[in-house]
């Protein structure tokens, strides 16, 4: 795939129609005055009729795990792959933060459900984050564990009798404070004595106003302010097996194996984000130098400046390639490994900051305003090096990936 067919182009159209037209109107709103950003989301589903998509979806994949066909591999098309990222793309060239908080309900959360749960834990929680009727969190990450996720985790799950006690608290939450529904990580306690670090992830779906289930404020951020961050705190949480995702301490792909490929997928879609804030940054940067001028001439006449927007440039071809390249991959159904979703991650990420920075640079003074875009940009940018795995994580799991037997 080398570029963006006429049926993909005419989504992009539309979607930056949408963008222009009803979210940069109300995105002060979101950014600076605490305004929750699911209604703008809901409005965009409905628009372009992505919650009948997502319905659609959601059938499909209940007759295959009703089928007992869940395991096969699923081959999209260029254009419906690619109908994925695109809305993504665009979205992160006004407010990336509205794809973290899109991303988790809609993918993390209820694409957790849709995989391991079963097909009444699919109907029961699965359609409606999928539709983004309800406002879905996945909550693994916590206050002490960091990068170590599986590893550091201590939040707590015991067996009494038929039923599951939780205890723990989770951190860095996104969507936490107004999730409706939370797909939570534990440990189980088995009372075999088992080590901590080495104890079975388990997973469960909770629901907002549970007994003993708290939800934070949102956190004071640097950036992605338009996508809610908190904790989330669990006291005596006591919770029955019908919770318990897949109805069974060890579902197939569950616990471990599932956080693992939720960060492939999540790493993936950084590359895809990361595309919108240089594509972005870029644009504004050439028409500022065009316009700016500096010893009566535009500064774009310089060639210090002709050097930051032809860096920008090759940022963002070689990003776009490995957009392109991950649909031409999800079309053929195969998979991406962990060592090739955290180079495109890595790379990607570290583009997306080095040219929100170098616009901020470009403008001068003016960048550092939160009247020009480029100041948001680059703020909400640099958790893209944090999130999903620092970039010292992914180097650490390409190093593994290329070093394994």
């Amino acid at each position: 795939m080398l570029a963006w067919s006429e049926e993909h182009l005419a989504i992009q159209d539309a979607v930056r129609r949408f963008v222009d037209e009803e979210i940069r109107p109300v995105l002060d709103d979101i950014e600076h005055e605490g305004v929750p950003p699911y209604a703008v989301m809901r409005s965009m589903f409905k628009t372009f009729g992505m919650d009948e998509m997502a319905r659609e979806n959601f059938k499909r994949q209940l007759d295959r795990k009703l089928s007992g066909d869940e395991g096969s591999v699923e081959r999209r098309p260029n254009s419906q792959a690619g109908m994925t990222l695109i809305p993504i793309i665009e979205l992160c060239r006004v407010s990336p933060g509205l794809v973290t908080s899109m991303g988790v309900s809609t993918g993390l959360a209820a694409g957790t459900i849709m995989k391991l749960g079963t097909p009444e834990q699919m109907e029961r929680w699965g359609l409606d984050l999928m539709t983004l009727d309800k406002v879905g969190a996945w909550a693994i990450t916590e206050p002490d564990s960091g990068s170590d996720a599986l590893g550091g985790m201590r939040t707590s799950a015991v067996r009494d009798g038929d039923d599951y006690v939780i205890n723990g608290s989770k951190t860095w939450i996104t969507n936490g404070p107004y999730a409706d529904t939370i797909v939570l990580y534990a440990k189980l306690d088995d009372g075999s004595g088992t080590e901590l670090r080495d104890r079975r992830v388990v997973t469960f779906v909770l629901d907002a106003g549970m007994e003993g289930l708290t939800q934070s404020k949102p956190m004071r951020k640097m950036g992605q302010k338009a996508s809610p961050t908190g904790e989330v705190f669990l006291s005596d949480v006591r919770v029955g097996k019908d919770r318990l995702l897949g109805g069974t301490e060890e579902p197939k792909g569950g616990g471990r194996q599932s956080a693992k490929d939720n960060f492939v997928t999540e790493r993936a879609g950084v590359a895809a984000m990361s595309l919108g804030i240089i594509e972005e940054c870029q644009r504004l940067s050439i028409d500022y130098a065009k316009q700016r001028k500096l010893w009566g001439k535009p500064i774009s006449d310089y060639q210090l400046i002709q050097l930051k927007l032809a860096n920008m440039e090759v940022a963002r071809l070689n990003v776009q390639n490995l957009v392109f390249r991950h649909v031409e991959t999800v079309s053929t159904g195969a998979a991406t490994t962990m060592a090739e979703a955290s180079a495109m991650k890595l790379y990607s990420a570290r583009a997306a900051v080095e040219v929100a920075n170098e616009a901020i640079q470009l403008f001068g003074g003016n960048g550092y305003i939160s009247e020009y875009r480029v100041e948001q940009l680059a703020r909400d940018a640099r958790v893209l090096q944090i999130y999903a795995g620092t970039d010292e994580m992914q180097i650490i799991a390409i190093a593994k990936d290329l070093l394994a037997d």
